[in-house]
């Protein structure tokens, strides 16, 4: 693991103090957890391996947030009831070539974890202002924070008009906006048509009659037809949905376009929080009632977090197309950020994620956390310190 002073004493006493208690998940994870929950684009950095009866694949936690809240649904005697937990502790998580203190590949991280907060905007505002006080108790003084709101997205979407399948899929696409905006080009029709290709004649005839059963069955003929063999990759079935979902997608009305410029107006909203709000409101003017209250709650949080943060919140950005690494976050977010020897790096961040608990078997329990880099965020204080020495 990376070398990193004990800058983790401070931070956990912190987290004790404000009553949360420590715990330490196991290091091995089921891989299709994190898959599912966290992102497909995850794997790529996840170190994945089979068990040794080769039946479940595996995989060493790339972040906390999942074991732990596999932890209370396995430990808390009332899983529903409200619990705090913060820990320390390795993950791994490739990181491209480097493996330095920037860029480890096996690294502590400190944070924490609240389940079944029951005022959701004050208990945002305060995991923030947790996040600042545990960095400046380490010793960091100069960082940015930038915060975002999935919730608002994911409420317009849900004002909007649209088949669910696409609803899903543009917010699997939030994190990465080039993504994001050629799949909104495509539902409107703004791209054109599409090229035609070899398995165009399959899509064709599933448009005039979209059925499971005939997908499958077209798709064995296709294979047939060519000699192939599934060998790996997608089943038939998958691939079978796939198809249908084009097909599908082909035979609907296209997204009006006055819907998706409201959508891209939402995202463009970037600056100071103030205004933002502000600009948001009238949006919603445009939209429905989940954006409005979708924007009650942020304009709620905003207050929070000025009375807990009222000299960090003047220089705080909004950014409405903000998204983490994770693709679990269903509302609040945030990240702090330094520069590092010319290098713009996360030390810090985290926000809310409702409906994980649910999903992995439990009660559907509000949940929020953060999560701090404690390599990055020691190389941070070391480049302040010796910038104020020069």
């Amino acid at each position: 693991m990376t070398a990193t002073p004990d800058i983790s004493a401070p931070i956990l006493q912190l987290f004790a103090h404000e009553g949360f208690t420590p715990v330490n998940p196991p290091i091995m994870q089921p891989a299709d957890v994190f898959l599912e929950k966290s992102g497909e684009a995850i794997r790529a950095r996840t170190y994945l391996f089979a068990d040794p009866d080769g039946v479940e694949e595996l995989c060493l936690r790339p972040d906390l947030t999942v074991p732990t809240c596999r932890w209370h649904l396995a430990h808390a005697q009332d899983p529903a009831a409200e619990a705090k937990y913060c820990y320390l502790g390795p993950v791994f998580r490739y990181d491209g070539p480097r493996d330095d203190a920037l860029h480890p590949h096996e690294f502590p991280q400190a944070g924490l974890e609240w389940f079944g907060a029951q005022d959701a905007s004050a208990a945002d505002a305060q995991v923030l202002a947790l996040a600042v006080r545990a960095v400046r108790a380490a010793g960091l003084e100069d960082f940015t924070i930038t915060i975002g709101d999935v919730g608002l997205v994911r409420a317009l979407l849900q004002d909007i008009d649209m088949p669910p399948r696409w609803r899903a899929r543009l917010l699997r696409r939030f994190r990465r906006p080039a993504a994001f905006h050629t799949t909104l080009n495509e539902l409107t029709g703004r791209n054109g048509p599409r090229e035609r290709t070899s398995i165009s004649p399959l899509i064709d005839a599933l448009a005039k009659q979209p059925d499971m059963s005939r997908a499958m069955a077209l798709v064995e003929e296709e294979l047939d037809r060519r000699g192939l063999e599934l060998v790996g990759g997608r089943s038939i079935e998958e691939i079978a949905a796939r198809l249908l979902e084009k097909a599908q997608n082909r035979a609907a009305e296209p997204l009006p376009q006055e819907k998706a410029e409201l959508i891209e107006s939402l995202l463009a909203v970037s600056g100071p929080l103030k205004p933002a709000i502000v600009h948001i409101g009238r949006l919603t003017e445009a939209a429905g009632p989940h954006l409005k209250a979708a924007w009650e709650a942020f304009a709620a949080r905003a207050e929070n977090i000025a009375r807990l943060l009222p000299d960090e919140v003047m220089s705080m950005t909004f950014d409405a197309g903000f998204g983490r690494t994770f693709d679990y976050y269903t509302g609040f977010v945030f990240q702090l950020e330094v520069d590092i020897r010319g290098e713009r790096q996360p030390v810090g961040g985290g926000g809310r994620y409702d409906d994980m608990l649910a999903s992995l078997g439990g009660p559907s329990v509000p949940a929020l956390g953060l999560a701090l880099h404690l390599p990055r965020l020691s190389a941070a204080i070391t480049a302040q310190e010796e910038e104020g020495a020069a």
